[in-house]
């Protein structure tokens, strides 16, 4: 009876040892999430970004990723991490307010917890603390003073101590200066290129920490933005508001056109994405990369055609 036994036992070991999910290792241990606001492909195509391009030829990209409409910050960045659209959301509103609703949905950094990982977010705006209010982040922090260099050197601080499995990391500069000085102005490029000298301090703490070798770093907006009419910002002023000569929200391809970059571990080298890419394609590829199952009810795919 025993002789019998024993080789069924070693058959069922053997397939469950070769066949168990548990046993896949994640195509990355650290997946970056950097998300350049107001950041359309048109503005970094004549930005001093030397960085940022070179990445996009070395790894994986689309000048033609698509965001949400209304292509506005908040409800754009929701979709980013949470895999839906605004229908599912329903993040309505582009500001900070603890009264509104919390976020009814689960985010990239909830699954990433519940795998056991361990996730992070430095941002730029206050309207990220709907995040924070969320739960599922080990580590939140706006810096005090916000700009680019200050995002990178607070995340070059953290990995020195930590390194976070799921980082999301968001530049504000060239939507604050694009809004106040106009999209295709002096001020929004200078912009662009401070956070451009921001990600060259961030690839050289992931360097520093080593974890290079072990991490993907997906580059992205959350929408582009186009220049008022002239009769729109006049009616501005005599109003008394802002003139804000940039703006975005609209459907139009200045607004909702945006990049979509991966770099680093498994990324087909030099490789131009030719599948269509929406916003919440990001949050399904993060989960994807460190091998957290992509919920049914996300909208987001993984991209999988920009990996090896």
């Amino acid at each position: 009876m025993i002789t019998r036994i024993r080789p069924f036992l070693i058959c069922v070991l053997a397939v469950v040892c070769l066949g168990s999910p548990s046993q896949a290792a994640p195509r990355a241990e650290h997946v970056f999430v950097i998300s350049f606001d107001q950041a359309a492909p048109a503005g970094i195509n004549r930005a001093n970004m030397p960085l940022f391009k070179a990445m996009a030829a070395e790894g994986a990209h689309t000048w033609e990723a698509y965001t949400i409409v209304p292509s506005i910050t908040l409800p754009s960045h929701v979709s980013m991490l949470t895999g839906v659209g605004i229908q599912k959301h329903q993040i309505l509103w582009n500001e900070w307010d603890e009264t509104r609703p919390k976020l009814a949905v689960p985010t990239i950094f909830h699954l990433a917890k519940a795998k056991g990982l361990s996730t992070a977010m430095i941002a730029a705006k206050n309207k990220f603390r709907t995040f924070e209010q969320a739960g599922g982040l080990d580590t939140f922090l706006i810096p005090e003073d916000a700009k680019a260099k200050d995002i990178g050197a607070a995340v070059a601080d953290l990995l020195k101590t930590k390194q976070p499995n799921l980082i999301f990391i968001h530049f504000a500069d060239p939507d604050t200066t694009g809004h106040q000085y106009g999209v295709d102005s002096a001020e929004k490029m200078q912009a662009l290129a401070d956070c451009d000298q921001a990600l060259g301090v961030i690839r050289a703490a992931i360097a520093a920490a080593g974890i290079a070798d072990k991490s993907v770093m997906i580059l992205t907006a959350d929408h582009g933005g186009h220049d008022r009419p002239a009769a729109e910002i006049a009616e501005r002023i005599k109003r008394g508001q802002p003139p804000s000569p940039g703006t975005h929200g609209l459907p139009d391809s200045s607004d909702v056109i945006i990049p979509w970059i991966a770099w680093g571990k498994g990324v087909k080298p030099g490789f131009t994405v030719t599948a269509p890419v929406v916003q919440y394609d990001t949050a399904a590829t993060a989960l994807w990369l460190l091998d957290v199952p992509v919920p049914e009810s996300f909208w987001g795919r993984p991209v999988v055609s920009a990996f090896e």
